[in-house]
This record gives structure tokens, sequence and C-alpha cells, in this order.
């Protein structure tokens, strides 16, 4: 188990950060686009057949999902929702957006936990406002989006606790947890052997479940 520290200012965790920083620029660079609102993308979105993540104007698409992402994700439900039965929490699928108020992203996370009252952007009560834990699972596609920018807005939000990310091709997890100075810790559990620990809620998951149906080498996933 290792453990890392990211402060406000400082983030550059590996090297493979500094680059997604580069992706990051150049996502925000890109020729514009006639830009929507974001009632225009609630209307549009509720009504769509697939979903979409929204930032700064622009929708993007989201990419189907792999059936390994998909066990993961499935297995990873199921061991949280059983440990959190009779408590003030629950699990909550990626079908579920989630605004981040202060930066205007609108996204769907592969796992959430909530925690108390659930607080609703509006009376459709499908946009929630106050997440206690994010989920992430992974994927090469995503990974850049996951890690960096998708973390750099989370963190924004007073109501959340821990960011997990899930690797998907190897067994290993990622868990940042907010530290009362506002900076995050991050502690790496690695190996069928080991044990991923919440600290929000009282929830252990072995690997060995999270990755159960799982066999490494994955063929590739690009």
């Amino acid at each position: 188990m290792k453990i890392f520290f990211a402060s406000e200012q400082v983030f550059a965790l590996s090297c493979s950060v500094r680059v997604d920083v580069a992706w990051y620029a150049d996502l925000m660079s890109a020729p514009s686009k006639p830009k929507l609102t974001a009632a225009e993308y609630l209307a549009i979105e509720r009504k769509a057949e697939f979903k979409s993540d929204f930032f700064n104007g622009e929708m993007f698409a989201m990419a189907g999902a792999s059936r390994w992402h998909n066990i993961i994700n499935e297995n990873l439900s199921i061991r949280i929702r059983g440990q959190l039965w009779g408590s003030d929490c629950r699990t909550l699928s990626r079908d579920l957006r989630v605004l981040v108020d202060d930066t205007g992203l609108y996204c769907y996370p592969d796992l959430l936990i909530q925690c108390g009252k659930m607080e609703f952007l509006d009376d459709a009560e499908d946009v929630l406002l106050n997440p206690t834990a994010i989920i992430e699972v992974l994927s090469p596609s995503t990974f850049r989006y996951d890690r960096v920018v998708k973390f750099r807005q989370y963190r924004t939000l007073p109501s959340l606790q821990e960011y997990i990310l899930v690797e998907q091709e190897e067994a290993a997890v990622d868990r940042f947890c907010r530290q009362a100075d506002g900076s995050w810790a991050m502690v790496s559990f690695v190996g069928l052997a080991a044990t991923l620990e919440l600290l929000c809620v009282p929830v252990r998951v072995p690997l060995a479940e999270i990755y159960a149906g799982i066999e490494f080498p994955l063929p590739s996933l690009e």
C-alpha cells in the first residue's frame, strides 16, 4: 500500500499527469462550436437515447464500456451496497448525472456513494449535487479524463470525501481522500491480496472480489 499527498497547488503524481494537462489544454483550444447553455443541454439530454457529459457549452458523447469494465463496476456495486444496507448511505449507478456547480461540469460517474439527504438540481431529480464518494473504472479512452480533468473539478464539490480510481487492466485501485486542510491523500491498493478500504463509509472490499470474473492479462482494450 502506497501513500501520496496532493496539495491544491501541486498535483503532479507522475509524468503522465503533466501530459494529461497538455491534453486538457488541447481540448480547450479545439475549434469553437456553437455553445449550449446548461438548460439546453438538459433539454436535449433528457430526451436522448445515449448519454453525454457537458462542459464549457459542449456535449461529449460517452463511449460504450467493455464487458470487463461492466463486470468490475457490478462487482463493486454489489459488494458496497451490501455493506451499506441499513445505513443512510446508498450506491447509485452511472445513469444518474452529477453536477459540479463551481465549474459547470455535468457527468455520469461509473458508481457513487451518497449519504444523508439527496440534493438535486430541480424537480426532475436526475442531477445530483452532493455525492459523498465517486468511483470511476479506468479505461484507455478515459484514463486522462478521469484521473486529471474530472478530479480537478470533482474536488471542488464540498460534499465529496473520497475519489476512487479502479484500474481495468491490472488489479490496482487508487483512493484519494480529502484531508482537513483541503489537500487530498492518495493510497494505492495493489494486487489481488489487497483490500480496498473506504474512510467515509465503513466499507472494505478485497480486490479479489472487485476483479472476480476477470482473468489477467486482458486482451487489448485499445
